[in-house]
């Protein structure tokens, strides 16, 4: 995703609200006018500066946040972003009510009322994706003709590198779909039997989620994340150009392409 792109999409209202709330305790410490009405309890040469407790709090939120980045294969300034609004404003909710338990209780509210209002933005671009909502026919449309390739995501609704990697894994459907490179998803979550079958864990502590399998000629042929000789995962990073190089989805569109049928030529007209 090009910077134009993410800053296009950072002015929407969901995410520009939410950084304000990520950063409203340090805006209110070190903005004067502010600082000086909200905490007169202090000394008015303390009351703007941050005191021991309260770097810990940001300390501990900075080492979380570039934890669970990394968990969820952040790649992008907008998943960061996205990653982290949860553990920001709950280190803000800590650190408004160790100043007064009244201005936690009202920020708690506050973001409940903006996450009614201003749900995160999905994507809503073209897609060419086959939702299996039945296990049965996923085995068999990965045989039915074996001329088409098959890229399939396995997923659960709920884990939050499956949510990042969603608009890139539609992106990439409306680019190299055809007759003969097709792209589906599975839950796995509903359908534990295909998880367990392809020997991918669904659990809510699994780093195998999401997981994109290369089926060609109704076999597996590449997968990632995989795992090495010694048995271990390795780390892969969802990014748009990471699984074009690794599956070759300019190659396999290229050889889908070929395989389809010439258009017929116009007859002649008749003398």
């Amino acid at each position: 995703m090009t910077w134009k792109k993410q800053l296009a999409i950072l002015a929407k209202p969901y995410y520009w609200v939410n950084i304000l709330l990520a950063v409203s305790y340090l805006l209110a410490k070190k903005t004067q006018f502010v600082c000086t009405r909200l905490f007169s309890l202090l000394e008015e040469d303390e009351a703007c500066d941050l005191d021991s407790r309260e770097v810990e709090i940001l300390f501990f939120l900075l080492i979380v946040v570039m934890i669970r980045s990394r968990k969820t294969g952040a790649v992008t300034m907008i998943n960061y972003l996205s990653s982290s609004f949860l553990y920001t404003k709950v280190a803000n909710a800590i650190l408004w009510a160790y100043a007064d338990f009244r201005y936690g209780l009202g920020f708690l509210l506050v973001c409940v009322l903006v996450g009614m209002v201003l749900p995160e933005p999905s994507y809503r671009g073209p897609e060419h994706i086959t939702y299996f909502r039945n296990s049965q026919v996923f085995e068999e449309e990965l045989v039915r003709d074996k001329r088409t390739s098959w890229l399939i995501c396995f997923y659960t609704v709920w884990n939050p590198s499956c949510v990042n990697f969603a608009p890139i894994f539609a992106e990439l459907s409306a680019e190299y779909n055809t007759d003969h490179l097709k792209f589906g998803k599975i839950d796995i979550g509903r359908f534990p039997d295909v998880a367990q079958k392809y020997r991918i864990s669904d659990s809510s502590f699994s780093r195998q989620l999401p997981t994109v399998v290369l089926f060609q000629q109704g076999k597996e042929t590449e997968r990632r994340p995989c795992v090495d000789n010694k048995g271990k995962l390795q780390k892969f990073f969802f990014s748009s150009d990471n699984v074009r190089a690794t599956f070759g989805l300019n190659q396999l569109y290229k050889e889908a392409v070929e395989r389809l049928p010439a258009a017929p030529k116009e007859s002649k007209k008749a003398q």
